[in-house]
């Protein structure tokens, strides 16, 4: 690997894992406090889940994000734009869950990330097939944290 392709792997992953980290400032001391005074709905995984799979996730969207940064598809602006949408909306969802503890805001926020998401597979399909079945465990986990969000503005009323 060229040391310039290096240094753009790199940047894709750090700037994944930094919306991550981003949502995990308002979710860690939530998640001890505040989210387990929730009525809960069924299906709902374990609190200490969501931290290694987020991770992977973010590990898995930055590979993506660097195969498209390293094509000369005439659609790469248009693919990482919509990636930067989908990423903006990921990085804001904790603050307003966890943080504001606004769940009816926060499901408006993961819809709209669900169809960033859909969006942002499809052109990247067109880019590079590799780098949109990286994002399908990504649509998966977000369709079910829809399903939770749902059920727990539903629940808390």
């Amino acid at each position: 690997m060229k040391l310039k392709n290096f240094f753009k792997l790199m940047g894709a992953l750090v700037v994944c894992q930094l919306a991550g980290i981003t949502g995990s400032l308002f979710t860690i001391s939530q998640i001890q406090t505040w989210y387990p005074t929730l009525i809960k709905p069924p299906l709902n995984p374990p609190a200490w889940l969501f931290g290694p799979v987020w991770t992977i996730l973010y590990l898995l969207m930055g590979v993506a994000l660097y195969l498209i940064w390293q094509s000369n598809s005439k659609d790469k602006k248009r693919a990482l734009w919509l990636f930067a949408v989908q990423l903006i909306l990921n990085a804001i969802w904790s603050p307003i869950f966890f943080g504001a503890h606004a769940i009816g805001s926060a499901l408006a926020i993961i819809v709209l990330m669900w169809a960033a998401i859909v969006m942002t597979i499809l052109i990247f399909k067109k880019i590079s097939k590799p780098a949109a079945a990286l994002l399908v465990p990504y649509i998966a986990w977000v369709s079910f944290a829809t399903y939770l969000n749902f059920a727990l503005w539903w629940l808390n009323r």
